[in-house]
């Protein structure tokens, strides 16, 4: 059950998607449209923008580890293929890929599962890949206490697909902290990983084609 500030910008945003498909030369009362407004809306606040209203705090769970342990005997983490799905704020289309994300634990790791859960309270806003990739490195470095991260997201935009240029074009965005910033050594053993784990998604992709 909605509360009446939600239902409130439900009933406001179902009037501006009316506006719009009027505007853009259609008619929101023909059979085939006349709910469309609803769907819409209910999309954008419930799904599409839904992380304006989430704190990713709520889906952080730690798990203690001795850090001097866990550094001898893996001293990078390494979590790939979390997938973002997010909307460009120039022209509202989806850009989506997948986000990799290498960090050196310090006292505290958090489950597998809770990475994606993370990532998408920020991917449901609308972004540009570039600060999305800052806030989850800024967000992640300071919450697992850890003394290296690096976060890279591999996106395409159809922004570029459907309009423009009309090409598949895909961009990639990297962020580093603490000591994968300044051990080449380390950030190159942390992309190698990550890179070996693209190159096999791609191949998969291609075999599925």
């Amino acid at each position: 059950m909605r509360s009446a500030e939600s239902s409130s910008k439900y009933e406001d945003l179902r009037k501006v998607v009316k506006d719009f498909i009027r505007l853009i030369g259609d008619d929101p009362e023909r059979p085939e449209l006349r709910e469309t407004p609803e769907r819409v809306a209910r999309m954008w606040l419930e799904e599409l923008a839904s992380g304006y209203d989430q704190d990713p705090d709520e889906h952080l769970k730690y798990f203690h580890v001795s850090s001097a342990d866990y550094i001898s005997a893996n001293r990078l983490i390494v979590v790939v293929n979390v997938p973002i799905r997010s909307m460009c704020e120039h022209h509202l289309l989806p850009f989506y890929g997948y986000a990799h994300i290498a960090y050196i634990p310090g006292d505290e790791v958090i489950g597998l599962s809770k990475f994606a859960r993370v990532l998408n309270v920020f991917a449901r806003r609308l972004q540009l890949q570039e600060r999305l990739t800052e806030e989850i490195a800024d967000y992640l470095y300071k919450k697992l206490k850890t003394r290296g991260l690096l976060v890279m997201i591999e996106a395409t935009h159809t922004c570029a697909l459907i309009r423009g240029v009309g090409e598949p074009l895909s961009m990639i965005t990297l962020s580093t902290r603490g000591e994968l910033s300044v051990d080449e050594k380390l950030r190159t053993e942390a992309m190698e990983l990550i890179n070996n784990s693209r190159a096999s998604i791609h191949k998969e992709d291609t075999i599925r084609e």
